[in-house]
């Protein structure tokens, strides 16, 4: 009986807080004519009408192309954070300055509005012709993957041991080697979890790709809203229904298929014992 409880509380939990996506997938599938004689969660007609048109006429948006900006762009952001965070979190981690002045100055930063370095990133962008570039939006993207990765890794290298660094440099190991030899395979876990984390959030990202693009580079969540505006006026809330459930469903898949790791990486430290 508890546990029949249970799944019940658990299914309209789910549904309630999935709800505006079920509306939305459930929507991508009737006809103009159907969404409009038809506004309940029942589809009458199924149609993948939507997505062939989505999907095959480039003629006004290329949806093909706001995926691989997207793609590119938070590929780059989610790797060259790793990079630049991984070293910076084994010296926090280790050093009593960089935990207590450091890492509370850089986490604090994202808590700052994004809106506020809308003007000076522009005009500097656009100093340095980085407007409308993939490689522009990837860098801006990784400052704002920054203090996401480096919280993960400081945390995941502070369940390391010290003993293990001090063993390594006893067998006269740099710290260099140290860092690639002993501390990554550790928090290799707390990696997979960084760039999960940091990819769906480059790839949800909004305010920079509308911001820093305007044809190029225009990243999917941008790229979703013009799908808004149907060729006769008004909206087309089939194919912009469908847009949105193909542009939901990279960093979904990648949540659903890893999400034993991010938990477990979350949940446990790296070493125990």
């Amino acid at each position: 009986m508890l546990k029949s409880l249970r799944w019940i509380v658990f299914v309209i939990a789910a549904v309630a807080m999935n709800f505006p996506v079920i509306v939305t997938l459930i929507t991508s599938f009737k006809s103009a004519r159907e969404i409009a004689t038809n506004a309940g969660l029942w589809i009458n007609h199924p149609t993948l009408a939507n997505y062939l048109s989505v999907l095959t006429d480039t003629s006004r948006f290329n949806i093909w192309l706001y995926l691989w900006n997207s793609t590119a762009a938070s590929l780059i952001a989610t790797i060259l954070a790793m990079i630049l965070t991984f070293p910076a979190a084994y010296v926090i981690a280790r050093s009593e300055t960089g935990r207590k002045v450091l890492f509370p100055i850089v986490v604090n930063l994202r808590a700052v509005p994004l809106i506020i370095f809308a003007i000076p990133l522009y005009m500097m962008y656009q100093w340095a012709g980085l407007l409308d570039t993939r490689i522009g939006l990837g860098l801006i993207l990784t400052i704002v993957n920054i203090p996401l990765a480096l919280v993960i890794l400081v945390n995941a290298i502070s369940d390391v041991p010290i003993e293990l660094d001090e063993a390594a440099k006893v067998d006269g190991a740099s710290t260099l080697h140290t860092l690639r030899r002993v501390i990554w395979p550790v928090v290799r876990p707390a990696l997979l979890t960084t760039f999960i984390f940091g990819f769906i959030t480059a790839w949800n990202e909004f305010l920079f790709g509308l911001m820093l693009t305007t044809n190029h580079a225009v990243p999917m969540t941008v790229g979703a809203s013009f799908f808004f505006a149907a060729s006769g006026g008004g909206v087309n809330w089939g194919t912009a229904s469908a847009v949105m459930i193909i542009g939901a469903l990279p960093p979904s898949v990648i949540g659903l298929l890893m999400y034993k790791q991010i938990f477990g990486s979350m949940t446990a430290g790296a070493v125990k014992g």
